[in-house]
């Protein structure tokens, strides 16, 4: 699995959750993760999530940490479990950071009633993706926030960098997992 750290502001409005998002954009080809920072303005025709377009609510933060992921293949039950996984990958980062304070519940990471994160899971034609937005800055978010400047990370990009390699090497580990047992009768 491979990984991209982008160093110029890409915005992320829903549309980035697609197939091939990092092949087409970035040259990298198979199961990848793009990390970059910029605004979070998702409305409700980009919504994967019909909870949310049910209750109509919007996705907004002025600044975000986005991390897009995409696996080749087609089971959305594995894809939420590593979306499960990534969440908790960047709590443990964060933890290696001294932030205590998070607790995650599903697949968003809270800080007392403060919302951290923003995550989905959704199938492709050919693949299964994963978003997960962390604020920046809350900002003018519509729903009460923490951020990572509240947590005191300054250098975001690095972090993210962090966090895109313990998910693949997790990944890696796990494939590796399947190569070294025998089958039982």
């Amino acid at each position: 699995m491979k990984y991209i750290v982008l160093h110029e502001p890409l915005n992320y409005d829903g549309s980035q959750l697609q197939s091939l998002f990092s092949y087409k954009n970035f040259g990298l080809m198979g199961d990848s993760m793009s990390i970059f920072r910029g605004t979070c303005r998702v409305e409700q025709n980009e919504m994967v999530d019909i909870e949310d377009v049910l209750a109509q609510d919007w996705i907004y933060s002025e600044d975000m940490l986005h991390f897009i992921v995409e696996h080749f293949e087609m089971d959305l039950e594995k894809t939420i479990i590593r979306q499960r996984l990534l969440i908790a990958t960047i709590k443990e980062e964060l933890e290696k950071l001294g932030v205590t304070t998070l607790r995650r519940s599903g697949d968003d990471l809270y800080e007392e009633n403060k919302k951290l994160s923003v995550s989905i899971s959704t199938l492709s034609p050919v693949s299964t993706l994963i978003h997960c937005g962390l604020n920046v800055s809350n900002k003018n978010t519509p729903i009460p926030t923490t951020s990572l400047e509240d947590l005191r990370i300054q250098d975001v990009l690095s972090f993210g960098e962090s966090v895109a390699k313990h998910y693949c090497d997790e990944v890696t580990s796990m494939r590796l997992a399947r190569c070294k047992v025998r089958g039982v009768q």
